[in-house]
């Protein structure tokens, strides 16, 4: 159930027997030779838009602007400041709580967010109001990616979100990708997780294709698929579990 093809009093009526809703978020910024623009926030959209579905669940519309200043050089993306995405899901939860909802669970999609959506959740009552899960996070996902891909999955551009694109929407094919992207070190991966990639320039100066340690090539559509309803079905029993209890139609 998507909130935005809702009309008020459908909205009414679901908040009458839940009152949790699941939020996207991703991003806008370059994935490589090879993927979409928008493959964070495609991600986190499909993939919610499919617990929806399968929990009985209002989905919110995504978070799609967000922070990614160290691919601001690469043309397409758009990056916001860390403190403006923090406010805008502060902002979209103090709305929907003044209607009712009680219950926030943010589907993320882009590595950037995460930092900031846990703080919102710190703040506004912690994990048992605000629930932050990656989509790549759970374990059945995590299985399925290390068997597809091993290494090869890297940190940015990966194959396994551009396998959900690819199944969604669009193949695109480019030598540039073909071969493998610089291999990552343990401690590489340890020192810049949740995105922490420095300064723009230097950023692209190290990884000037966009690839980071992802093997973009490697991605497709059949895996898309298969994670795609892992990861819901992952993130719908999560969800309720979360607002407490199974709710029917």
């Amino acid at each position: 159930m998507l909130l935005s093809r809702c009309t008020w009093y459908e909205v009414k009526e679901y908040l009458e027997r839940c009152d949790g809703v699941i939020i996207p978020a991703g991003s806008i910024e370059q994935h490589g030779p090879i993927g979409l623009i928008g493959t964070d926030a495609i991600c986190a959209e499909s993939v919610s838009e499919e617990a929806g579905e399968l929990a009985n669940a209002l989905v919110a519309p995504s978070l799609a602007y967000a922070p990614a200043p160290f691919n601001a050089l690469f043309p397409g993306t758009i990056s916001i400041s860390e403190s403006l995405f923090a406010r805008l899901a502060g902002e979209v939860v103090s709305a929907l709580g003044v209607q009712g909802f009680r219950k926030f669970y943010f589907l993320n999609g882009h590595g950037a967010n995460t930092e900031p959506l846990e703080s919102l959740a710190t703040r506004v009552g912690g994990p048992s109001i605000v629930r932050v899960r990656s989509w790549w996070g759970f374990e059945r996902v995590s299985e399925l990616r290390s068997n597809f891909f091993g290494e090869w999955e890297g940190m940015h551009a990966t194959p396994s979100e551009i396998s959900i694109t690819q199944n969604l929407f669009r193949v695109v094919s480019s030598p540039l990708a073909s071969e493998p992207p610089e291999k990552l070190t343990p401690e590489f991966i340890r020192n810049h997780a949740g995105d922490k990639h420095g300064p723009a320039h230097e950023h692209m100066r190290r990884f000037p294709d966009g690839r980071v340690g992802s093997h973009s090539a490697l991605a497709s559509k059949d895996y898309g698929k298969e994670l795609l309803k892992a990861a819901a079905a992952a993130v719908a029993e999560d969800f309720i579990a979360f607002v407490g209890e199974r709710r029917n139609s």
